[in-house]
Formats: C-alpha cells, structure tokens, sequence
C-alpha cells in the first residue's frame, strides 16, 4: 500500500506540474526571458473550476451523512465563480476593487440563491443545517482554492510549484515516515494514523523541497525557504486533520473512492486547499 501510494501519488504530482509547466509556457511565466502575458494561469483556471465538480459531489455525500442536504447546483456554480475570481480579475481595469464587489456580490447572491432553493425544494425543514452546510462548501472549496490561483498569478509560476511541492511532500513525509517509524500518536481522537515521528518527517522533506527551490529559483533567501518549508509541512498536516475531522463527523474513512490509493479528490487537495491563503500572505511579505 505504502510503495503504491508513493508511486501513484508521485505520478499524479508530476503531471500537475507538467501542466503547470505548460501553462507558464503559453503566457510567457516560465522563463524571464520570455515577456509575460496579460492572462496568466489559464490551464490552472481551467483545472481549478474543473475539480470544483467532483469535490462539490464528495462533500455532498458527507452531509448527507449527517442528515444535511448540499444544493448541488449551487454549491457547484458559486465554488466556479469564486474560485477563479483571481483569473477573472485580470480582464478588469481596477483590478481591486473589481475582485473586492466580484468576492462580495458572489458570496451575497449565492447565500440569497441557498435560501430560495431550500425553500422552493424543503420549505423550512432543515433551513439552517442545508443552508449553512451549502454556503460552508462554497466558502471551503471555492473561497479558499483561489489563493491557489493568486499564488500563482501574483507571484508566478516557480512560486505556485515551490508551494504545490512543498506542502504535497510533506504529505509524502509524512506518511513514509509515520508508516515506517511512528509510534506517538499526534492527533488520536481525529486521525489516529499521524504519529509525530510523521510530523517530523513532513517538516524535513518540505524544509529539503523548500531550500531546493529557493536555490535554484532565488525566489527566497535560505532562512525565509527553511521558514516557509517548517511552517507550511505544519499547517498542511492541520489541513489534513480538518478534512479528517469531517469525514470522522460523517463517519466516513474517505471522502470517495475515484483516486485509487487516496480516496477521494478531497483527500488529496485538502492540504493545499486550507494552507494556500497563507501561502499567499507569506509571500506577499517574503517576496514583494
């Protein structure tokens, strides 16, 4: 199970990033000596919006686990919209204020749009279980993805990879090592699997990922790379643990089974789904 998670896992990470590559190829971001173009991060749009239909249905089937209905139609299309908000915004003039009433009036109409479908559909039965599930679905999976976009947008290709990579090994790290030395429980009541000799082992793959970037990208200094790996393998297990703490409220091992050796789509994007809007704010201090 082991050699064939790292396997399938490592394969999965690699063709991320050859369409990453690819993206940053077509608008210019993967070499400076290339001139960027106003669009960036299409194919990384289109992958992005894409996933919101798979991870939308995974999430659904864990409320219903608790009693609660997701609006499906909904929670699909507002997760799109605010997800690729930082895409969007570059076909604006006032980019800033634009993002700012496209976050505001999508959020609005979406929660106006939850309360008309339950009650069209359920009438008042289950109003504030239904609606508050919904409009969390959208918030976590639409909301958050789009730091993943504004990292790369903002801050270029190198950096949105230096991140994917960073906090997927300490995924890597993590289970390696927590499956071949781990004996101290670090979260027992949630995800009894994670030991801290996992923990450990997370931070040293992603401080080894981090200065490997920072080196031969120059995006950061060495101390700001060993920070970055140290605090992101952290966080990326706390994502983790929160997605395991709906599966558990749900009384599911998984979110689905359509990712042979993962699960489901949630189980492999909730670490960077939760850490990218502090990916964002770290390089936005670290970088700019």
């Amino acid at each position: 199970m082991l050699k064939y998670r790292l396997i399938f896992g490592t394969l999965m990470v690699l063709a991320f990033a050859g369409l990453l590559v690819l993206d940053g190829y077509i608008d210019g971001s993967l070499s400076s000596a290339a001139e960027n173009k106003p669009i960036q991060g299409t194919i990384l749009c289109i992958i992005i919006a894409l996933l919101a239909f798979p991870a939308q249905l995974e999430i659904a089937k864990l409320a219903e686990n608790i009693g609660a209905v997701i609006f499906k139609p909904i929670t699909i299309i507002a997760s799109i919209l605010l997800t690729t908000a930082w895409y969007v915004r570059q076909f604006a003039a006032e980019t800033g204020s634009f993002h700012l009433f496209y976050t505001l009036f999508v959020s609005a109409f979406s929660l106006l749009a939850l309360f008309i479908f339950q009650a069209r559909k359920f009438g008042t039965k289950g109003t504030i279980v239904n609606c508050s599930v919904s409009f969390f679905s959208i918030f976590y999976l639409g909301f958050l993805s789009s730091f993943v976009l504004a990292v790369r947008i903002e801050f270029g290709l190198w950096a949105l990879l230096m991140f994917i990579f960073v906090v997927k090994s300490s995924d890597i790290g993590a289970y390696t090592i927590g499956r071949l030395f781990g004996k101290h429980k670090f979260s027992p009541t949630i995800s009894p699997g994670k030991t801290w000799e996992g923990l450990a082992g997370a931070v040293a793959f992603a401080i080894g990922v981090s200065s490997l970037f920072a080196h031969f990208t120059g995006l950061m200094n060495w101390w700001q790379a060993v920070l970055f790996g140290g605090i992101f393998a952290y966080l990326g297990q706390l994502g983790d643990l929160a997605e395991s703490m709906i599966k558990r409220d749900a009384e599911m091992k998984d979110s689905s089974t359509s990712v042979p050796g993962f699960g489901g789509v949630l189980d492999i994007i909730d670490s960077p789904l939760v850490t990218a809007p502090l990916a964002y704010g770290f390089m936005l201090l670290a970088m700019k």
